[in-house]
């Protein structure tokens, strides 16, 4: 007889294509492979429980549960019995659900449907505060941004959750749920690591839950490749109430598994002590990279009088003042397309976006003085190579122009939203394009955006270091990736 996993994946061929694009924004739910719930069912560690309490939240067809007591009927697990709770509020996915879950021997199931948020929220372990009694849970939850003043939104926060997505709101409530010890595994997309939108939710789950093991897929698209999912994934353990120790970080290509890289890491270099915003590293080698290692390296920009912003032009706000090109009472407007390797090019013909912005008083408050800055695109495409793209903006660039306008694709570096010196505007150019940089902020980052806290929360060389860089950088000309990278490795105290 099948293992009751293999049916359920089965289903889950047959289901999921008849699944509408629409019908999956609405829910914001993918089904998991066989390949990826079994893995997920093997992180979890042995239990002495006799009774095992297990939740799936959002369970669709029931992949993960059943690979769970496919594990417990291969005898993975000591339970004596298992009561099994699913949460599915799909009508068209919980008669499978309750099918595949009904088929296994000594397991008590209890299909609930409905919302879990709506339904945990009104749980009692809320009023009395009290851990409430599940041993396990197992969850690929929802991912849907969940709306300011929702219904969802208004609840989570009755109950002390603060957070912008289902995915993060149902693995906070499973936390909540769990009884002391209780482990928690997970597969969520990994943009909670870092931003100040999940900060909140980083705080609930450290300081009720310990990190034990992160799986990281080094392709975006392979973890649910069937469903066409680019978002960057990230398998999680927790476990609840207990003390932080080392935490075990694994790597694989794809959902097949057949590289799977294991490292263990000591906690402080997944969370850096005196961090406020409690960024949530996964670093993927044992070794610490140049960044990690350099004592030259160990600045904040708010040591050197370096500030960061995004920029503070939004296009569509100011729609009826953009120019396509310059003109009378106008002054450069600044995307990403106007900066490359070569340099600051300006105006740029047939951009598809206005290479001006008239100059009034709407539009003054937005713009900065011309001279020297650095600039990093927030954002990048999913096949490029490099995460952060610093380059400089040159005033003569732009002739005699008095004042800039930097729109809100761009992180600016400035000094109280004036220029910086042309040297040290160079030397972090060259800084934030080192391999080393690029690196160190994946650890972080899971996805393609590059918010300016990311930025400001980074370690830097000193500013006369910068400026050092800077000057090395006007005299060389042309640097390729290379020189760049062994310059950085030259940098002391």
């Amino acid at each position: 007889m099948l293992p009751q996993l293999e049916i359920a994946d089965t289903v889950r061929r047959t289901v999921a294509p008849g699944i509408t694009q629409k019908h999956k924004a609405e829910f914001g739910q993918f089904l998991t492979p066989s390949s990826v719930a079994r893995f997920m069912a093997s992180l979890f560690p042995a239990s002495t429980v006799r009774t095992c309490r297990l939740l799936d939240a959002g369970a669709g067809v029931g992949a993960l549960s059943c690979a769970f007591l496919d594990r417990w009927v291969a005898g993975g697990f000591g339970f004596d019995a298992v009561e099994a709770t699913a949460y599915e509020i799909d009508d068209n996915l919980r008669g499978h659900l309750a099918q595949h879950l009904g088929g296994y021997q000594g397991v008590t199931p209890r299909i609930i449907a409905g919302d879990y948020i709506e339904l945990a929220t009104a749980d009692d372990l809320f009023a009395t505060k009290q851990p409430s009694g599940y041993t396990h849970a197992i969850l690929n939850p929802p991912y849907k941004k969940i709306n300011r003043n929702s219904a969802h939104r208004l609840a989570l926060r009755r109950v002390g959750i603060e957070t912008v997505n289902l995915y993060s709101a149902f693995v906070a409530l499973a936390v909540a749920q769990a009884a002391p010890g209780g482990q928690i595994v997970a597969i969520i997309p990994r943009s909670f690591c870092n931003g100040p939108y999940y900060r909140p939710f980083r705080d609930f789950i450290l300081k009720r839950a310990a990190v034990r093991h992160m799986h990281l897929f080094e392709s975006r698209s392979k973890a649910f490749k069937d469903d066409e999912v680019l978002q960057e994934n990230i398998i999680i353990r927790l476990e609840r109430d207990s003390q932080q120790r080392g935490v075990t970080v694994s790597t694989s290509t794809d959902d097949t598994f057949t590289d799977l890289v294991t490292h263990g890491h000591p906690f402080e270099r997944i969370v850096f002590p005196n961090d406020p915003e409690q960024f949530i590293h996964v670093p993927t080698s044992p070794e610490k990279n140049a960044i990690e290692l350099s004592p030259a390296i160990r600045c904040t920009l708010a040591d050197q009088g370096i500030k960061v912003s995004t920029g503070p032009v939004v296009d569509f706000r100011l729609k009826e003042h953009l120019r396509e090109m310059p003109g009378e009472g106008t002054i450069p407007l600044l995307y990403p397309g106007h900066f490359s390797g070569a340099g600051t090019t300006w105006p740029v013909e047939d951009m598809k976006k206005p290479n001006a912005i008239e100059r009034n008083a709407d539009t003054e408050k937005w713009l900065y003085p011309s001279g020297f800055y650095c600039v990093v695109r927030r954002f990048s495409s999913k096949e490029e190579k490099r995460r952060i793209v610093a380059s400089v903006v040159e005033p003569s660039a732009f002739g005699d122009a008095p004042v800039l306008g930097f729109e809100n694709h761009l992180n600016v570096f400035h000094e109280n939203k004036r220029g910086l010196p042309e040297a040290l505007a160079r030397g972090l150019a060259v800084f934030l394009n080192t391999t080393a940089v690029d690196e160190n902020f994946r650890r972080f980052n899971g996805h393609t955006q590059v918010n300016a806290t990311d930025l400001k929360l980074m370690k830097y060389p000193s500013r006369e270091i910068l400026i050092e860089l800077g000057e090395w950088a006007m005299q060389q000309g042309a640097r390729t990736q290379d020189q760049i990278d062994a310059k950085l490795g030259t940098l002391t105290e």
